[in-house]
């Protein structure tokens, strides 16, 4: 007793959590009927998730869920509403991104107690399979357009034509919904709310149907309906504009601009609620804007408007048949046997010379039960075949054989793959303590301690002699640019002309250069470069200077390479000697 009282007060504050929420977010204080219904339906529309479902999806659920089947006065009770709404839900989370998953039991809850409450007020357990789906069909997403023509195939009669009972009946569902979020003394069902849609037509088809219901203004029972649609619409609409009475410096959404008052414009919000300031009145005639153009776009279409460029008017909508389409004939297309694969099912829908259904044809909603029909049994004879043909016992120990040799691999594979773990294992820790030297063990060699000594006497040695080799080089390289100057100066002495035309120019006294070169011994000749760099330049007077200073680069070149290759020996040396050390270390 105690846990179904607790029970039935769970019920009744998750019937009242939707209506509490919507209460929080005070749309009261708008006081247009038409936008204050509008915005309450939009939000149990967000907050239920409905929003995130098409009207294609809508009508799946209901095929999956067999309610073509059945008649629509007929009743079903809340468990199997529930599980309807389960798997649209369900299915919507399989389309969704795992970032994006929405709480199934909770939409669940919200959706269910928000039907129940709107269409079974009084509290029987029952609804009819119409009510569910004008309800479902009219609160989820996707175009108004589509939301249209699925209604319209619902009360239409097989030959296109609008049954008024039917559609009377529709009115009551849908006007339900105003209802449900209190806004039944506008927009509640009346006898007049017929007669305002149709007055005075006899015959209504499909196109007629939709001009009247999506017309600019549309009847007054359901002018609420366009308008959620444009909400959806306009909800990330950016218009950098100021708002006349709030001085807000953007807008989002609805934009309202007087026909008035120059340059007034107001936001969704202060609209809504009656705002207005300076000269402007509510009373004055607004135009509702929901998207932005730049002054300078304006200008353009204006002129292209003008000059033909642009056409007056778009049509609308697209115009469909007034007749419906026949459903489709697939018992040319499903095979009378079970096929092998997919592409002999292709060659024999091919070969048939079947036409390719077209997506109007496929998504006309009510029109495919037999298909579905013909589809569900063929399914049906599948399976049973398949459940019904024994498999040979051969074929059975064959298999039991190969998995029990495969899992036999597998244990071997894996016992082995153990094995090679702990051996590296092992490896790595023999490795490791080999690698740490020991303090104890140093300290008590004097022979290693010794030919440490002589390894670090012997790296000052070679640091020593490498910075006495580098101080060489300099000075050869700043001997070879002395030499360069006075192969350039005598070219331009040889290109300036002679005044004694027989006597040969002199040749430019070395000690005019050499002054600045640093020499390693007394003579004036090139200090440093060896013998073959002195006699290039005691020779004789016969000689080229540039074969001379050819000799000499030579000679640096060798004496450079010679200098590198004592270099390279004495690096060898010091590793020679670090590996010993370090084998010393390694035998201690």
């Amino acid at each position: 007793m105690i846990e179904e009282s607790g029970k039935r007060r769970r019920t009744m504050a998750e019937k009242r959590q939707l209506f509490m929420e919507m209460r929080a977010q005070n749309f009261d204080v708008i006081r247009l009927s038409t936008y204050r219904t509008a915005c309450k339906l939009r939000f149990v529309q967000k907050r239920c998730n409905l929003h995130l479902v098409d009207i294609w999806n809508m009508i799946e659920a209901f095929r999956d869920n067999g309610l073509n089947t059945l008649d629509h006065s007929t009743e079903i009770n809340v468990s199997r509403l529930e599980t309807i709404i389960s798997s649209i839900y369900y299915q919507l989370n399989k389309r969704l991104p795992s970032s994006h998953q929405i709480s199934v039991e909770q939409s669940i809850s919200l959706l269910l107690n928000f039907i129940i409450a709107a269409c079974d007020s009084e509290g029987h357990g029952k609804l009819t399979v119409f009510s569910v789906k004008a309800m479902l069909a009219t609160m989820c997403g996707g175009k108004i357009l589509d939301k249209l023509r699925y209604l319209f195939s619902q009360i239409s009669d097989p030959a296109g034509l609008l049954q008024f009972p039917r559609f009377e009946q529709l009115l009551r569902e849908v006007l339900r919904l105003p209802t449900a979020v209190f806004e039944g003394p506008s927009f509640g069902y009346s006898d007049s709310a017929l007669r305002s849609c149709f007055p005075h037509q006899k015959k209504v088809m499909l196109n007629m149907f939709l001009d009247t219901l999506m017309a600019d203004p549309p009847p007054q029972c359901l002018v609420w309906l366009p308008l959620m649609h444009r909400l959806a619409h306009v909800e990330n609409v950016f218009h950098p504009v100021e708002c006349s009475y709030c001085h807000c410096e953007s807008m989002m959404g609805f934009r309202y601009r007087c026909q008035q008052c120059h340059n007034y414009q107001l936001c969704q919000n202060c609209f809504w609620r009656g705002h207005a300031s300076g000269t402007h009145s509510n009373q004055h005639q607004m135009k509702e804007h929901s998207s932005w153009k730049s002054p300078a776009k304006k200008l353009s279409h204006a002129i292209s408007k003008s000059l033909g460029c642009v056409p007056s008017r778009e049509p609308p909508r697209p115009l469909f048949p007034e007749q419906p389409e026949k459903p489709l004939d697939l018992a040319h297309i499903v095979p009378p046997r079970p096929v092998s694969n997919m592409s002999e099912a292709m060659v024999t829908h091919v070969s048939s010379g079947a036409a390719t259904p077209t997506k109007s044809a496929l998504g006309s909603p009510g029109r495919l039960d037999e298909e579905h029909r013909l589809i569900a049994r063929y399914a049906a004879r599948l399976a049973a075949e398949a459940g019904s043909a024994p498999r040979p016992p051969a074929d059975l120990g064959f298999s039991f054989d190969a998995n029990k040799q495969q899992r036999q691999l597998i244990a071997e594979l894996e016992s082995k793959n153990r094995e090679i773990l702990q051996e590296i294992q092992r490896l790595r820790l023999e490795h490791e303590q080999a690698s740490q030297p020991t303090p104890e063990k140093a300290q008590h060699n004097p022979t290693l301690l010794a030919e440490l000594r002589l390894l670090r006497q012997r790296k000052d040695e070679l640091e020593q002699r490498m910075s006495a080799l580098q101080e060489s080089r300099r000075e050869l390289m700043v001997q070879l640019e002395g030499l360069m100057k006075l192969l350039k100066a005598q070219a331009a002495g040889s290109a300036q002309p002679s005044p004694t035309h027989g006597r040969p120019p002199a040749v430019p006294s070395r000690s005019a250069s050499a002054g600045s070169t640093p020499t390693h011994g007394a003579h004036d000749g090139p200090a440093g470069l060896g013998a073959d760099g002195h006699e290039a330049f005691t020779a004789g007077t016969r000689r080229n200077l540039r074969n001379d200073l050819l000799v000499a680069a030579d000679s640096i070149t060798n004496t450079v390479s010679s200098l590198v290759k004592e270099l390279h020996s004495a690096e060898e040396e010091d590793e020679e000697e670090t590996e010993k050390l370090q084998n010393g270390k390694d035998r201690g």
